[in-house]
């Protein structure tokens, strides 16, 4: 009997001293320091890498060109061809603003981009005397030029690398519209486009011809006005 009190006073002497080492040796090695993640550049305020105004001429008279319509045009090649890279959301770029310079569409790059029929929200609809400038509208669903705008879907863009590119590309053609160096529009003017999975009535319209194709991405143009 006293053998096995021995044993268990000494196998608890020894779990004690092992335990007090562990805390000891613990105590003098530092632990490591939580790293900060560095968000500099996530999702910059469109302020923080464009002008304020961009300026630029076409055949002859000046257009401006807002912070608004930058994101006009980012958010149209993000949405639009990210899945097609560089080329892919370049092109749909190239398509915004040969609207933009065709008489048959808006003068603008936002109203290009948002071109559609809208419905007045209930909210304002309901107020008869309500200015014109203060009512809500919103566009009908898959009945506007550029799918993304009225598909129901969430519009953030939440691809980091694929948001940047389409920054970069907003910049390269509106500096190029600037006269800063030669614009290469690979899609040769078109002002339309469809995907290699849908087939649009109006690529059969007369004078519409087929031009080229890049990424999943059909791109046409009228050839004759």
């Amino acid at each position: 009997m006293t053998r096995i009190v021995n044993l268990i006073s000494g196998c608890m002497t020894a779990f004690i001293g092992l335990f007090a080492a562990t805390i000891i040796f613990y105590s003098t090695v530092p632990l490591p320091q939580p790293v900060q993640a560095d968000t500099t550049g996530i999702k910059p305020d469109f302020r923080v890498v464009t002008p304020e105004d961009y300026i630029y001429e076409v055949d002859g008279w000046f257009k401006q060109v807002s912070q608004e319509e930058i994101k006009c045009l980012v958010q149209n090649a993000y949405h639009e061809a990210r899945s097609d890279g560089y080329a892919g959301m370049y092109a749909v770029t190239m398509v915004v603003m040969n609207r933009v310079e065709d008489p048959r569409y808006p003068d603008t790059i936002c109203e290009v981009v948002y071109q559609g029929p809208v419905r007045e929200s209930w909210k304002t609809k309901q107020v008869k005397d309500l200015p014109d400038n203060e009512r809500i509208y919103y566009p009908i669903r898959h009945r506007c030029q550029f799918s993304w705008y009225c598909d129901g879907k969430s519009d953030d863009m939440r691809d980091e690398d694929a948001f940047f590119l389409a920054q970069e590309i907003a910049h390269l053609v509106i500096r190029a519209y600037m006269g800063e160096y030669p614009l290469a529009d690979i899609t040769e003017g078109s002002t339309h486009y469809h995907t290699n999975y849908v087939s649009p009535k109006w690529k059969h319209d007369r004078g519409m011809a087929k031009i080229t194709r890049v990424g999943v991405h059909y791109f046409y143009r009228w050839e004759i006005l």
